[in-house]
């Protein structure tokens, strides 16, 4: 994933492609949730599944404080390290995000739109 929001615009490409600078990925998100690996996303809304990140850590107990950040139902944008962000999700669902190209393979280097 992109982990910085550089990128040069290529005119000329449609969604999804190599060069396109959104790309859409898919996450499933089993019941009870997954960590979100590293990026930063824009998260569109998906029934049944809320975002969370670890607000507080004790590192006597070793235990994590997770706070709700983006409503179940609702979208918004994350930044994750891919440790302490999570899709949480009380049924299976599969989440959709968007991400600043990803390192999709490109087909050459100034190739004709």
């Amino acid at each position: 994933m992109a982990l910085a929001n550089n990128k040069i615009l290529i005119s000329g490409t449609y969604a999804n492609t190599p060069g396109a600078y959104f790309q859409l990925t898919t996450l499933s998100v089993p019941t009870g949730g997954v960590v979100i690996p590293a990026g930063n996303y824009i998260v569109f809304p998906t029934a049944n599944v809320s975002i969370s990140a670890v607000s507080a850590y004790n590192a006597t107990s070793n235990a994590a404080t997770w706070t709700t950040v983006i409503a179940s139902g609702a979208g918004g944008w994350i930044s994750a390290d891919g440790v302490n962000v999570a899709a949480n999700a009380s049924t299976a669902a599969t989440l959709t995000l968007a991400t600043v190209d990803g390192g999709l393979p490109v087909t050459g280097t100034y190739n004709a739109s």
